[in-house]
């Protein structure tokens, strides 16, 4: 398997493809990162040094790829924080490219925008970008619950909320919807879930909300989420499997005390985790 991920970058830590580009590689996975920024480290520092880059530099990039020959080889295309609206029109446009040269390819749309703590926090056009672009021309999108909301204008305090802002995203084009860090009236205390939806089907995988403050752990299951299910074609089993790969990822940074996920340290927990659980329809 073959994925073009277009996301950003950190030298220091695990945020963008720094989160993503590993776990896929443990799985066996040829990845061809394109880095929409690249920063010294993420912005939750407070402080960083580096840029971001503009579309036409990441459309360079995808056509240099593209005169390779190559691009018929892609299964997929995986899209993280963008920086401007410029680079997510790159990136629709390298999609296209893939699609051309292989109309089986998968778009997986990661629509970074914003958590519950901080609110939006990328630029302005890019929710309206998300929405009225990315999301519909998606196989595949992987929201937080915050996000969710912002997108669908929807309320997703209960289940059958949640459920429902799902319908009205896969209505907007894609077929596949994980919701990340979702918390309703269903969810106890002390737990957090995850929700996918697939062609009229939701499933949901609970597992215990541990104490840290990290960042980089929807990268990982939006890249993890996205390769089972290209090579299962069931978003339940991709959602069992991400999840516990994932769990055992924050786990292990969690018991070391870590602010960076331990993305390295941890890896054996892609290929083999450590605990899994219940994927259950809902």
């Amino acid at each position: 398997m073959k994925v073009l991920s277009i996301q950003s970058h950190v030298a220091y830590g695990h945020v963008g493809n720094a989160s993503a580009v590993f776990p896929m590689q443990r799985l066996g996975v040829e990845v061809w990162p394109i880095h929409t920024v690249q920063f010294s480290n993420h912005t939750g520092y407070g402080a960083w040094r580096g840029r971001v880059f503009d579309g036409p530099a990441i459309e360079e990039l995808v056509l240099g790829i593209g005169e390779r020959g190559v691009l018929g080889q892609c299964d997929g295309v995986l899209s993280g924080y963008m920086g401007s609206a410029d680079i997510g029109t790159a990136i629709l446009g390298a999609v296209r490219a893939v699609r051309d040269a292989n109309p089986r390819a998968l778009y997986a749309c990661d629509p970074v925008m914003g958590d519950t703590d901080r609110g939006v926090y990328v630029r302005p056009g890019i929710p309206d970008f998300m929405r009225d672009q990315a999301v519909p021309a998606a196989d595949i999108v992987t929201p937080n619950q915050f996000e969710l909301d912002v997108l669908t204008g929807l309320p997703t305090a209960t289940l059958d909320e949640a459920k429902r802002a799902v319908a009205a995203l896969q209505a907007l084009g894609p077929r596949v919807v994980l919701v990340t860090s979702l918390i309703t009236d269903a969810t106890p205390a002390g737990f957090i879930d995850l929700l996918a939806g697939e062609g009229g089907g939701y499933w949901c995988v609970r597992t215990p909300r541990l104490a840290l403050d990290v960042n980089g752990a929807g990268d990982a299951i939006a890249a993890l989420f996205f390769v089972h299910y290209a090579r299962t074609g069931s978003a339940a089993l991709a959602l069992g499997m991400a999840a516990a790969s994932v769990y055992g990822l924050l786990r292990r940074t969690a018991e070391a005390g870590s602010r960076e996920i331990l993305t390295v340290a941890a890896q054996d927990e892609f290929v083999a985790p450590s605990e899994t659980f219940p994927v259950e329809a809902v």
